[in-house]
Parts: structure tokens; sequence; C-alpha cells
């Protein structure tokens, strides 16, 4: 069996996932936020939509992505296939905005949070394994199915979390603690169905399909900032409740006047409880 390693170069690739599974949590809380001081189905859906993106395509696949950079199998290359790391991609958003969805619609509910917690944990692991199975090395991958299902009870608790948290949490503290909470959640599922993978190499060498880690890293870079910055372009532009409070507070005072009659001439010179006194020459 060949030996396996998580931290090929020590502990930077483990710090940046678990830095994007914050960011992403906390870009995505923020805009749950919004979405549940939206006004209308539709507001609340795109911002949900975008809270699905922030938490499913930054928090947990792009954390997914960095993480696996630090993961090597001694004296073997390892390729990965574009289509179906692109899949697991889509999987990981696709799946987080249906829970989302489901969780943040309507009134809120615990069985809301519980049925889109375990869609969403599902479809979580889902993308791991999917992003695994993109994974071309010349050798045979075994999974250990204790540690299998334990990473999919994480995944599972940790999304039904993250919805418990994106449906009921108010403030920025509490944002904030949230999300370190979320992050060490989505990276605690990661690394345990990292460990339950083992790798027997073949004595044969093959030729292998697919791009590199480093050929995928430059485009994920690049494509993780344009949504970080789309998203937070996004929060900062939107208003909010007091900002609309004050919009409001003025179309009343702008309402109130319009409405208020004309004042009648004045001939004797009386204004606004001025008296008009002759000036001395």
């Amino acid at each position: 069996m060949a030996h396996i390693d998580q931290f090929d170069y020590g502990w930077i690739t483990p710090a940046l996932s678990y830095a994007l599974s914050v960011l992403g949590s906390l870009l995505g809380l923020t805009c749950a936020l919004r979405a549940r001081a939206a006004v209308g189905p539709t507001q609340r859906a795109w911002w949900l939509f975008l809270a699905a993106w922030a938490i499913g395509g930054t928090a947990i696949w792009s954390m997914h992505f960095m993480a696996m950079l630090g993961f090597s199998v001694t004296g073997e290359q390892i390729r990965y296939d574009v289509g179906l790391t692109a899949a697991s991609a889509i999987i990981a958003i696709v799946v987080v905005g249906v829970g989302l969805l489901i969780a943040g619609l309507g009134r809120p509910m615990l069985v809301k949070v519980v049925v889109g917690g375990v869609i969403s944990g599902l479809g979580v692991a889902a993308m791991h394994y999917t992003g695994m199975a993109a994974m071309r090395i010349n050798a045979d991958i075994h999974y250990d199915h204790t540690r299998v299902g334990l990473s999919i009870a994480i995944a599972v608790v940790a999304a039904t979390v993250a919805l418990w948290l994106a449906v009921n949490v108010k403030g920025t503290p509490a944002v904030i603690g949230s999300a370190l909470i979320m992050g060490v959640a989505v990276n605690g599922m990661h690394f345990t169905g990292m460990y339950a993978m083992s790798a027997h190499v073949h004595e044969a060498e093959r030729q292998l399909s697919g791009a590199t880690a480093s050929a995928l890293l430059l485009p994920i870079v690049l494509a993780v900032i344009l949504v970080v910055v789309a998203l937070i372009y996004a929060v900062l532009a939107a208003p909010t409740d007091d900002d609309r409070a004050g919009a409001a507070y003025l179309d009343a005072r702008i309402a109130g006047r319009a409405e208020e009659p004309p004042a009648a001439p004045d001939p004797h010179g009386l204004a606004a409880g001025r008296t008009r006194f002759p000036t001395r020459r």
C-alpha cells in the first residue's frame, strides 16, 4: 500500500482551505441575512442564490480543491479529469442552493432546516467523492466504509447547522462566529473523507489523462476571486435595513408636505410670524 500525505506542503494548504471556507461562509451567511430582510419572493430567491454560490462554490468546493493541492501519493503523479472536477463544483452549488431554498423560503421551521440539511449534506458528500473520482493516478483507490459513513454524517450535520445558522443568525459578531464554526465543520468533513482513502500502486506504469493540479490552479483562483469580488459588491451595494428605514422616513415627510394646503396670501405683509416694519431714512 502506497504512502499518502495529506499535507505535502505543510500547513499552508490546510490553512488556506480553512480561510476559504470561512470567507465563503461569511459571505454566504451575509447573503442569507439579506434574503431574510428581502421584500418579495423574487428578491429573496436571488439572495439565496448568491448565498449558495458563496457557501457551495467558495466555502465547500474551493476549500476542497485547495486542500487537494496538499494531497500526494509517494512517487506517483496525480492528474484530474476536468469534466468531473467541474461537475463536482456544480453539485456543491446546486445542492446548497436547494437546501437554502427549502429552509429559507416561507416561514422558518425546524423540519424544513433538517430536510434541507440532509439534502445538502448528501450533496456535499457527493461533491467530495465526485471530486475524488476525478483523480487520475497509477493506483487502485479503496475507501474504508466506516470512515466514509462518518464523513457523510459529518457533512449532513454540518449542512444542517449551516442552514440553521443561515435562517437564524443575526448581527455581525454572530455571523463571524458562525463562519468560523462552519469552516471547522467543512474541513472536518473533507479530511475525514480523505483519511478513509488508501492507494495500491500498479506495478506497470500507465499513461494518465487529465490536467495537473497546478494547471487547474490559475483558472480556479481567478474564478474564486471574481466570485468573491462580485459577492462583496452585491452585499455592499444592496440597501440595508437602516437605508430602507431612512428612505421610508424621507418619503413619508415628502408625502406629508405635498398634502399640506398652500398658505393663504398675506395682504398685510405678515408671513411666518414676521412683521414688516417701515425702514427709517
